[in-house]
Order: structure tokens, then C-alpha cells, then sequence
């Protein structure tokens, strides 16, 4: 199946531009994730916004944005007035600067998203950017709008496409000086051969299996037992959700079947 991209744009690099699609490098759908019920009715609990002074729901279309100026008076932003601010870089990648790979420190890098080709034509001006960061070590440095907001991106090479990692603004980041600068400087040197032998010992090829989630497992067997224990649910009839599935799924294919044979009969009757 072909990927969802949640992004379509340009790359551009000086006169040299072709369309690019975005998708995410990493997914949470996999995650176990939970509804919040009544535990006495076992139905969904709805989460609502509401008036804090009236008390009242506030509908769909009344919602805006507020920037606090003081207390409990605010600048209100639509929808319309945040797109009136939109930038260039809404829809452009535009490659501003190039910079050593090796200088991007991990602590600014903050998701990674694919970055590949939107259509056959840019093809070949995607692959000669890639290629000549690839030769030179270097990324590209450029800004995007991500969720309303300008983020730095840097854009790495990586096997036939390229990685852009958005980045932490600058002010996210807290200095390391100021957390490490009371740990001891030097270590004991005859005991730093010593650890080296453990890490040789201890030393393997990386695996994504060194990343796994044991709490989700547990919770996916936990949801297993949990599930296996439950009655099967009557329906309106009487009959289980699972029975009548299955006869939902045997009368459609019995009705296609039908649809077929009927066809084949009109076409050789003509």
C-alpha cells in the first residue's frame, strides 16, 4: 500500500525546484491506547470545552484562540487571522544554508519525518540535491510551517530519500553546562580498562528489539485474558455480534456471487 503523506510541497534550492511529499518517520498507532467509560454504565464518558464563568458548553464555531494580555483579558485569533499570517514556507522547503553533519547536535533534533519525490518529473532535481549532501557531508538548512508555527528543519541524506528532522527552538534547549558542571572531571584510570573489557563483552549489532515495550506487551496479553473471559454480546435479534458478523459477511458474498452470475448470463444472452 502506498504511504499517506500528511504534507505536499517544494523543494527549492536556489532556480532548482521540485514538488516533495512529507510523511511522518515514526507512527504511535500502534500504541495501546485506552477510552475513558462510566465504570458504572460501561458507556464513553464525551469530554466537552465549557464557559468557565457561565458554566455553559461553548459550540464548535465559537471556539477561537486568546493571547492574555493580563488578567482574564485576552486577544482573540481565528482561524482567519492566523491564515492571513501564513508564510512562503507553508508549502516551500527552501534550502538557505548548508552546514557540516557532524556540527547539528543531537539535543536540537526533534521529530524525523520521509522526505521523497511527489511525482516522476522531480525525480531527477530531488536526486541531484541528495546526492551532492551526500557527497559533500553536509544537510540543508531551511524553516517550515509545522502545526502554525516556523520551525527550523535540517534535511539529511538517507539511502534513496532524505530525512527532515524538525527542530527544538532554541530557547527549549537548556544549556548542559549548567547540569554537568559539578560531576568529577577525571576518572580513576586504572579502572576505565576494566569497564572497557565489560563493554566489549556486552558490546552487539543494534536492533530495534533493544527499543521494545514490555508494559505494552503486557497490557496487549492482559487485554487478551480480558477479552477471552467476556461473554459474547447479544444483539437486538438475540444473536451474538460475532454470529452476526459472519452472516453479514456470508450474505454479501453470496449477493456478489449472484451479481456475477447474473452479469455473465445478460453478457451471453447478448
Amino acid at each position: 500500500m502506498a504511504p499517506r503523506h500528511y504534507w505536499k510541497g517544494y523543494l527549492k534550492l536556489s532556480l532548482v525546484t521540485c514538488p516533495v511529499a512529507m510523511t511522518p518517520a515514526t507512527s504511535e498507532s500502534e500504541k495501546v491506547r485506552f477510552h475513558t467509560l462510566n465504570k458504572d454504565t460501561g458507556n464513553r464518558v464525551v469530554s466537552q470545552y465549557v464557559d468557565s464563568v457561565t458554566g455553559k458548553p461553548v459550540k464548535d464555531e465559537n471556539e477561537a484562540k486568546g493571547y492574555a494580555r493580563g488578567e482574564n483579558d485576552y486577544v482573540i485569533l481565528t482561524d482567519d487571522d492566523l491564515d492571513r499570517v501564513a508564510l512562503d514556507t507553508v508549502k516551500t522547503i527552501d534550502i538557505e544554508k548548508f552546514v557540516p553533519a557532524h556540527t547539528i547536535e543531537w539535543v536540537y533534533l526533534e521529530k524525523p519525518h520521509y522526505l521523497m519525490p511527489d511525482d516522476a518529473v522531480g525525480n531527477e532535481a530531488f536526486a541531484v540535491i541528495r546526492d551532492a549532501m551526500k557527497a559533500d557531508k553536509v544537510v540543508g538548512v531551511s524553516k517550515l510551517v509545522m502545526g502554525r508555527r516556523e520551525r527550523a528543519v535540517i534535511l539529511e541524506p538517507r539511502g534513496d530519500g532524505i530525512v527532515l528532522w524538525s527542530l527544538r527552538f532554541g530557547d527549549e534547549v537548556r544549556p548542559e553546562e549548567s547540569y554537568f558542571e559539578d560531576i568529577a572531571a577525571k576518572a580513576d584510570p586504572d579502572l576505565v580498562p576494566l569497564v572497557q573489557k565489560l563493554i566489549k563483552q556486552k558490546s552487539a549489532h543494534w536492533s530495534p528489539d533493544m527499543a521494545s515495550d514490555p508494559i505494552q506487551t503486557s497490557l496487549l496479553k492482559l487485554i487478551e485474558t480480558k477479552k477471552k473471559a467476556l461473554k459474547p454480546r447479544k444483539t437486538a435479534k438475540g444473536k451474538t455480534a460475532e454470529t452476526a458478523l459472519k452472516s453479514n459477511v456470508v450474505n454479501i458474498m453470496e449477493a456478489l456471487r449472484k451479481s456475477v452470475e447474473a452479469d455473465l448470463k445478460g453478457r451471453k444472452a447478448g
